[in-house]
């Protein structure tokens, strides 16, 4: 896809995806590669800030002899989420009509 992501799409992805239930960062990733290509390197910034923002929250798990970092979303990241919900909506409406040409008023 050449469409690029802005930052609060990627947050709002992450943010839906966390709305399921927990992830661990590898996962995360791979569960938003399915649908747009993002590497590792931009997805853990993106982690980094959400939970500096009080959007998510950690925790460790052990696994196979390590941990795993998983993250939570918290209340604030639900509000969020709308958020972006919301201005999704709208953006997308609105680009829709410019790439359809359909209802331009002059």
């Amino acid at each position: 896809m050449a469409i690029q992501m802005t930052s609060e799409l990627l947050d709002g992805s992450v943010l839906g995806i966390l709305t399921g239930g927990d992830y661990y960062g590898y996962a995360l990733t791979q569960k938003v590669q399915e649908y747009v290509p993002v590497s590792e390197s931009t997805m853990y910034p993106v982690l980094r800030r959400l939970k500096k923002n009080n959007y998510l929250t950690t925790y460790d798990e052990p696994y196979q002899g390590r941990n795993r970092r998983y993250y939570k979303i918290t209340d604030e990241g639900k509000d969020k989420l709308q958020e972006i919900r919301s201005e999704w909506t709208e953006f997308k409406s609105q680009i829709d009509k410019l790439i359809e040409g359909s209802d331009l008023s002059e």
